[in-house]
């Protein structure tokens, strides 16, 4: 007869001391897959939006997905557009595209998701650009009849999932920006993001920015285009009025392979608590005009501008929205950080990646500057 000896103690501790050293080894591992399988899930999410705005464009004149209703030109008579409900909108006010934008907007997001009436219809956007954060919505109405659309938020933006997973919850108490009042200091102070008419459209935004090119003139030899706001990334202004929105072509695209199209406005791969896009570390998921989706260092990129002051590099720091990931120094972060991509030197003209800034229109290069240098 054959006598089965157990474990000692010091056996047994040793056996779960053992353990417990290859789970210590194995879950950075696992996690780092996992990181790794969510940033793949976000460059796929953008090569989608990239194909999509090729079978757009294939179907509507080369055009670049953006807003297409406009205002009136000069010597027309005022334009209506009938909203999803049966009700009309007018604008009378010469080239007012803006407005006819945020009535789009309006328009789009009625029909997806039939919100007319109640107490979560979709109320006016007409005091806001809508191309700022929401210029996915036409690409993503052509797609599918579906929004809020999943490709539109990154597997890291626990924000935007969130908003998505229930679009109707903006009230007090959500996450949604500023839902529960005014702004703490050191974060965006546009009180503005309180207002019903933009918490209940976070929802329907996306972690995958539009570069304004995409929907802005080039703002070459003083066109008149957005531009941006010194004080704050998040807002834009006209020069002259009420700049012409939209009508962009993929013709119009110099260098494709060269020139961002949507860009990630964090990086959340490279650290978990996101990098904001500008920062010269950040490694941001990139979609380019020629189709590729690919991550690149923000410092490689050229310096971008203001084109009210072409020959100077734009800079501004970044002001979080009230949820929105902190300045790596915390709130009330004071310094400035190259643009770049954003605002590309001449536009749809100009280059982002490999190459320098050449065929420059109307304008001197960059002097040399150790922030915005590639």
């Amino acid at each position: 007869m054959t006598n089965k000896k157990a474990f000692t103690l010091i056996e047994l501790l040793v056996v779960i001391a053992i353990i417990a050293l290859l789970i210590g080894i194995l879950l950075p591992a696992l996690a780092k897959a996992k990181r790794t399988a969510k940033n793949v899930t976000s460059q796929t999410n953008m090569s989608q939006l990239n194909t999509g705005s090729a079978n757009y464009a294939a179907d509507n004149k080369d055009l670049i997905p953006a807003y297409s209703w406009r205002g009136p030109r000069p010597g027309q008579p005022p334009v209506k557009f009938t909203l999803p409900n049966g009700q009309v909108k007018t604008i009378s006010q010469t080239g007012d595209d803006q407005r006819a934008a945020a009535f789009q907007n309006q328009s789009i997001i009625m029909a997806a998701t039939g919100r007319f009436d109640g107490e979560f219809k979709i109320v006016n956007f007409s005091a806001r650009l809508p191309h700022r954060r929401y210029t996915h919505l036409v690409l993503l109405d052509y797609l599918s009849d579906k929004q809020p659309e999943e490709i539109a938020a990154s597997p890291f933006d626990a924000n935007q999932l969130q908003w998505q997973e229930d679009p109707l919850d903006y009230g007090t108490g959500s996450t949604v920006p500023y839902a529960n009042g005014q702004p703490e200091a050191g974060y965006e102070a546009d009180n503005s993001w309180a207002s019903v008419n933009i918490r209940q459209r976070w929802a329907f935004a996306s972690s995958y920015q539009t570069v304004p090119a995409a929907w802005n003139s080039d703002g070459i030899g003083g066109q008149n285009t957005y531009l941006p706001v010194s004080n704050t990334p998040h807002l834009f202004q006209g020069r002259d009025g009420n700049p012409p929105l939209g009508r962009r072509k993929y013709l119009q695209v110099a260098h494709p392979s060269m020139k961002v199209y949507m860009f990630e406005e964090f990086d959340r791969f490279s650290v978990p608590e996101g990098r904001y896009f500008a920062y010269p570390d950040a490694k941001s998921n990139l979609m380019f005009f020629d189709g590729s989706v690919r991550a690149e260092l923000t410092g490689d990129a050229n310096a971008g501008w203001n084109p009210d002051d072409p020959t100077v590099s734009w800079k501004q720091k970044y002001v979080p929205l009230d949820t929105f990931p902190l300045p790596r120094t915390g709130l009330g972060e004071s310094e400035e950080y190259c643009q770049r991509y954003r605002w590309t030197r001449n536009g749809l003209q100009g280059i982002d990646y490999g190459g320098k800034e050449i065929g420059l229109l109307g304008t001197s290069v960059d002097p040399d500057d150790p922030d915005c240098g590639p």
